[in-house]
This record gives C-alpha cells, structure tokens and sequence, in this order.
C-alpha cells in the first residue's frame, strides 16, 4: 500500500506541478519519511504510510469540493497546478517529526510491548507556517498558495487558540483557504481512522 502511494503521489505531483524548484521538493521528499511517516502519532491515519494517504485524501477532497463551488469554472479561480499543490504538500510540516517507539501495554492480563509513534520535531516552527517555510525553501508560493497552507488547521490552529483573529480574516480575503481546510477536515474525519 506505501509503494502504491507513493507511486500514486509522484505521478499527480510530475504531471500537475511544473513550476521552477518542483523537482528539487521533490528530490528531497523522497529523502525524508514523508511517504512511510504517519500523519499523526495517535489521531488521523496514524499508520505507516498514513503522511502521504492523508495528503492524497486532501487533494481528491479538494478538488472535489472546487467543483462543487465553481463548477466548470474551477479552474478560473485556481490553477490545476496551485491546487495541487496546496493540498498534497500542506503537511510537509509533519516530515521527519514521528518516531517509531515501543511502549508497554496490558493485553489479556498480560504485559506486552506494542510499538507507537512519538512527536520527535527538530524545527519547531508550528504547523501551516512551518509547511509554507519548507515549501519556500524550494519554490516560489504565491500569497494565496501561502495563506491557504498556512490556515488549512483553521480553528484547530495553535494561534487560533491562543486568541489570534488573522484566521477570519485570511478566510474571507482567500476562500481557496476555506476550501482548502474543509478539504483537511473532510478527509481526516470521513476517509480516515485511527488506529489503536
């Protein structure tokens, strides 16, 4: 399932995205644990594999729910190209951050050891920020691509939490970022699960 993934993943990613610094992002994603790291370490597609499942959960999500606002139209409001960006690479903040552990569990009245993911983050930087940060390491984000990243958590966001309002703002200045976060909210919690 991992193989097929990825194989699924790249070739979305060749034939949609074409913009200068494209093949080196990708060049390093295949160098990381994106496509064998889980997406979270106890919620959504916590699996093996589950980092690049959830991204293509997104992008399908997304388009999807671009159709169903802009019709035939989509297209007018957002390039094939930025979509697909957005959405597969929203989480590349999530790279390198799960670490496979043991742990011990009591099945049956019996101690056992049963591996689990554990956060390990070497740039704590935050989330829908930190993933603009990578990507612009590579390639140039417009200001909607950015602020559509950068918000996809939308009130899950840390800053939100503590109070920011710049959430509302971005969504009503970007509805590609609305859309964008309701795709995210979709595919965790309607094509995903979590495993125990």
């Amino acid at each position: 399932m991992i193989e097929e993934n990825k194989k699924e993943f790249i070739k979305i990613y060749k034939e949609n995205i074409k913009r200068e610094g494209a093949d080196k992002l990708l060049e390093w994603l295949e160098k990381t644990d994106f496509f064998v790291s889980p997406a979270s370490s106890k919620f959504h597609s916590n699996i093996e594999g589950g980092l690049c499942l959830h991204s293509m959960n997104v992008y399908h999500r997304f388009l999807k729910l671009l159709e169903a606002e802009y019709k035939d139209s989509w297209q007018e409001k957002i390039s094939l190209e930025s979509a697909t960006l957005i959405s597969l690479l929203h989480d590349v903040c999530k790279v390198d951050t799960y670490k496979k552990e043991m742990r011990n569990i009591k099945v049956d009245n019996n101690w056992v050891q049963k591996p689990y993911f554990m956060v390990d983050e070497e740039l704590p930087y935050g989330h829908g920020e930190k993933s603009v940060y990578i990507l612009s390491g590579f390639l140039k984000l417009s200001r909607e691509e950015a602020m559509a990243i950068n918000w996809h958590m939308g009130g899950f966001d840390a800053r939100v939490l503590g109070g920011s309002y710049s959430l509302s703002s971005a969504y009503y200045k970007y509805p590609i970022a609305v859309l964008l976060h309701i795709a995210d909210f979709e595919a965790t919690y309607l094509d995903e699960k979590i495993e125990k």
